[in-house]
């Protein structure tokens, strides 16, 4: 997962669920996206394995201003957020579980 940082924060008030107590993993998703229900079901497991991560998804369509802000090209996109919202890391396509446990390892 590659590093890229916009440089802002995100907080509840952006991902429209509260951040996690340790990391946060936000997906950014489409309807018809077949790799986003992958995604979903990688990510809903490995919150389920480490404590005090969240997973929030987001319709990027019906989020286009923060899709643009936070330069979103393609779906399934995950943001790791750290646990004061910052983005540590970003990966664009369905993620491997290992990657995304590594990811989280800079993140908390």
């Amino acid at each position: 997962m590659p590093e890229h940082d916009t440089g802002r924060r995100l907080g509840a008030a952006d991902i429209g669920e509260p951040l996690g107590e340790r990391a946060t993993l936000v997906q950014f998703s489409s309807a018809f996206c077949q790799p986003c229900r992958a995604t979903r079901r990688v990510l809903a497991e490995v919150t389920a394995m480490v404590p005090g991560v969240a997973h929030v998804e987001i319709d990027a369509e019906a989020a286009l201003g923060l899709v643009r802000e936070l330069r979103v090209v393609k779906t399934p996109t995950v943001l790791v957020l750290d646990a004061a919202g910052r983005e540590v890391r970003r990966a664009a396509g369905q993620p491997r579980r290992a990657d995304v446990i590594a990811a989280l390892g800079e993140a908390v």
